[in-house]
C-alpha cells in the first residue's frame, strides 16, 4: 500500500484543492489482489486504490470514456509474433514490459486518460499509431523497426535490434515506473514458448482455471467439442434456475478461443443462448468443458516461413439455426502457412439460398483479409501477391466474379 500511495504521488495523480460547494465527491477504496505467474504460482501481492466510478455523473464528472484496445481477436499479437518467428523483419529480440502503479485511479474515464498519456509520449519518441489497430504503435527509422502493443497497462515490445529495444525501454522507464520482464513468455493469460520451428502460444493455465471454476477438473474427457447431432433449439429444455454460472463460463470460454480455433464454433453455439440458457444448453456447455479437459495442452504454433502469402478459406451452414433459419458463416485465414485469424458467427439476416449464405461468408473472409493486408502494410511487411480466397460453392464463386451482380 505504501508503494502504491508513493506511486500516486510521484505521478501527480491528483491536485489537492478546497471542495467547491455543491460538487459531487467520487469515493474510492483499496483493492487487494494476487498476481500469479504463468504456471499459476503466486508472484506478488498487489494493492490498488480504485475510485468507485459508479459515483460519477455522466456529463458532469466526465464526458468521453472510450479507450482503444486491441481488436477482439487480437490478431496484432499473432501477426507481430509471426513476423518475429519467421525472421521476415530481421528481429533479434523481443521484450515484455509492465508499467507498474500507473493505472491506479480507475474511473469511468480512467482508461482513456491513461491511453492518451501513454500514446502521447510514444509519439514524442517517433512512434506512429497504426490506423488498423489503435493499440499498435510502429517505429520506423531507416532499417530500424520496433513494434509496441498496448493493452491497458500491459505491453509487448519488440525491435529489429537489441540496441533499439533497450533504447525504447530506457525511454519508457524514464517516463513511467516500469518492470522489464525480459523475453516475452506470458501476456494476458497467454503463454508464449519458443520452439525449434517457431513459437507456441497456449492457455493451459487459463483452461485449468475455467475447469476448476466449473468443478470439472477431474471430469471424463470427450473427443469432440460439440455434439454431432442437430443444433439445439432456443426453447429446448427447462430454464435454468440460476444462469449466473452459465454466463460466467461461456464468457470465459470466449477468451480461450484466442489460441484454440478448434473451440470457436462450439463456443459460438453456446453463446447463442446467453439471454435464456436452458438445461440442454448447460449440457452442451459441459460437453465442451469435457473436451477442454482432454485437450488442455493444445495451442497455436507459429512456424517459421519465408513466405507471407495470405490465403482465406470460407464456408457457411445454410439455414442451420432451428429457430431463426439464419446461416452460420465461418472462415480461416493463413499467413505463410500459419493460422492467424478465424471466425464462426451467425449471419445477421436470413439467406434465401445456399449461394447467398456462402457469398456472405466469402464477404466476411474478404473483409478480414483486407484488414490484415492493411495491418501488414503498417508493419512494413506488405504483401506482394493478391489474396487467394477459397469457397466450396460454385454459384457463389460465379456470383463474386460477375460485376453485374454488384
Amino acid at each position: 500500500m505504501e508503494e502504491e500511495y508513493a506511486a500516486l504521488l510521484a505521478n501527480q495523480t491528483w491536485d489537492l484543492v478546497p471542495r467547491p460547494s455543491g460538487c459531487n465527491v467520487v469515493t474510492g477504496k483499496w483493492i487487494w489482489t494476487h498476481k500469479r505467474q504463468a504456471d499459476g504460482t503466486l508472484e506478488c501481492y498487489k494493492a490498488r486504490w480504485v475510485l468507485r466510478g459508479f459515483t460519477q455523473r455522466p456529463g458532469v464528472d466526465y464526458d468521453e470514456t472510450f479507450s482503444p484496445v486491441m481488436k477482439p481477436a487480437t490478431h496484432s499479437i499473432r501477426d507481430c509474433l509471426l513476423l518475429l518467428a519467421s525472421g521476415i523483419c530481421g528481429f533479434e529480440s523481443s521484450g515484455y514490459g509492465l508499467p507498474a502503479q500507473q493505472v491506479s485511479l480507475w474511473t469511468e474515464a480512467g482508461s482513456r486518460a491513461w491511453y492518451s498519456r501513454f500514446a502521447t509520449f510514444l509519439l514524442t519518441l517517433g512512434f506512429t499509431e497504426a490506423k488498423s489497430d489503435t493499440s499498435l504503435f510502429v517505429y520506423r527509422r531507416g532499417d530500424e523497426t520496433s513494434y509496441l502493443l498496448l493493452y491497458v497497462d500491459d505491453i509487448v515490445l519488440t525491435a529489429s535490434s537489441q540496441q533499439l529495444l533497450q533504447s525504447v525501454i530506457s525511454s519508457l522507464q524514464q517516463e513511467f515506473a516500469m518492470k522489464d520482464l525480459g523475453q516475452l513468455h506470458h501476456f494476458l493469460g497467454v503463454t508464449v514458448e519458443p520452439r525449434l520451428s517457431g513459437l507456441l502460444m497456449h492457455q493451459r493455465r487459463y483452461a485449468l482455471d475455467i475447469l476448476e471454476r466449473a468443478g470439472m477438473t477431474d471430469c471424463k474427457p470427450c473427443s469432440t467439442p460439440v455434439d454431432t447431432q442437430a443444433k439445439l433449439s432456443a426453447d429446448l429444455g427447462d430454464p435454468m434456475a440460476d444462469p449466473t454460472a452459465y454466463w460466467s463460463l461461456a464468457g470465459a470460454l470466449q477468451y480461450l478461443t484466442f489460441t484454440r480455433p478448434d473451440l470457436t464454433y462450439a463456443v459460438q453455439q453456446v453463446c447463442l443462448h446467453m439471454h435464456d440458457p436452458r438445461e440442454s444448453h448447460l449440457a452442451a456447455l459441459k460437453h465442451l468443458l469435457r473436451y477442454v479437459r482432454g485437450t488442455v495442452d493444445l495451442g497455436l504454433v507459429l512456424h517459421r516461413s519465408s513466405s507471407i502469402e495470405l490465403v482465406v478459406y470460407t464456408d457457411a451452414d445454410w439455414a442451420g439455426c432451428p429457430d431463426t433459419r439464419r446461416s452460420t458463416s465461418g472462415y480461416t485465414i493463413f499467413l505463410g502457412g500459419n493460422l492467424v485469424s478465424w471466425s464462426s458467427k451467425r449471419q445477421p439476416v436470413v439467406s434465401r439460398s445456399s449461394t447467398e449464405a456462402e457469398y456472405r461468408a466469402v464477404a466476411n473472409g474478404v473483409a478480414e483479409a483486407s484488414w490484415l493486408r492493411q495491418l501488414l502494410a503498417e508493419l512494413h511487411s506488405p504483401l506482394a501477391k493478391s489474396t487467394l480466397v477459397y469457397c466450396n460453392n460454385v454459384s457463389a464463386v460465379y456470383l463474386s466474379t460477375n460485376p453485374v451482380q454488384h
